[in-house]
């Protein structure tokens, strides 16, 4: 009963959150375009298990994903974890104790980049208006590729608490530097796939790494130093995919 009471919270919320869009939407509908829509009835079902799913998604988010990104966080970097192999004190702990932290966001990074449903949207659309020429999966693993080592070096400035605009900076260097290299029809595209690997499977895990990694790691504050991860995630996928054009047709040639 109890999490019914809360899908309902969560439903309620989610109605008001939507109604923007959905005004819009039929605004335009009835007052410029002034054209009934067509199919109304299945228009009208579909959004309505866009609702409920929205509130069964955001639900899953607080009661699972949240609560599991920062228990993981937590674990691997427990004093006893860290120390069990190791002569060490917890004052010695240094950059390389965390070593199954980063394998740990190079495996999420990966994988929830894989399920992300707006990449594969992307990767499918692209794949169709290319006539084939971008790989479907290799497209998805090119960005998921890129994500993994984004959240790894991530979380590598958190426990070294390095500044993050050093990172984000230099990375946009080199953006640009292959911009200027990378074949013309990939560019956009690379720049898209920076944006559609931070959405609904990836976001929700690793923030609440983040912000567990910076709980938990001595010296380092939620507030400064948990967030960022997410720009390490929508960067080094334009990295990664400009790179895998750049390869295919140096392989080509």
């Amino acid at each position: 009963m109890m999490h019914i009471n809360a899908w309902i919270e969560v439903l309620l919320s989610t109605l008001r959150d939507v109604f923007p869009i959905a005004a819009i939407i039929l605004g335009f509908q009835l007052f410029v375009l002034r054209r009934k829509p067509k199919n109304l009835a299945k228009i009208l079902i579909g959004f309505g298990f866009v609702i409920a799913g929205l509130a069964m998604f955001l639900l899953g988010l607080e009661q699972a994903l949240f609560p599991l990104g920062k228990l993981m966080a937590e674990q691997l970097t427990a004093p006893a974890f860290l120390l069990a192999d190791s002569s060490m004190t917890e004052q010695q702990l240094v950059w390389y104790s965390y070593l199954w932290v980063y394998l740990f966001a190079l495996c999420i990074g990966f994988s929830t980049t894989i399920a992300e449903p707006a990449l594969i949207a992307v990767a499918i659309k692209a794949n169709e208006v290319s006539a084939g020429a971008v790989s479907v999966w290799g497209l998805r693993i090119a960005v998921a590729i890129g994500v993994a080592f984004g959240i790894a070096l991530g979380t590598f400035r958190i426990v070294t608490g390095t500044p993050l605009h050093y990172y984000i900076i230099a990375g946009y260097v080199l953006v640009i530097i292959q911009t200027a290299f990378a074949p013309r029809n990939i560019v956009a595209l690379a720049y898209d796939s920076g944006g559609v690997t931070t959405s609904t499977v990836t976001v929700p895990l690793v923030t609440a790494l983040g912000l567990g990694l910076a709980t938990h790691v001595p010296g380092r504050s939620p507030i400064m130093d948990g967030f960022g991860l997410i720009a390490f995630a929508s960067l080094f996928p334009i990295i990664a995919v400009m790179a895998y054009a750049q390869l295919g047709n140096y392989l080509r040639r």
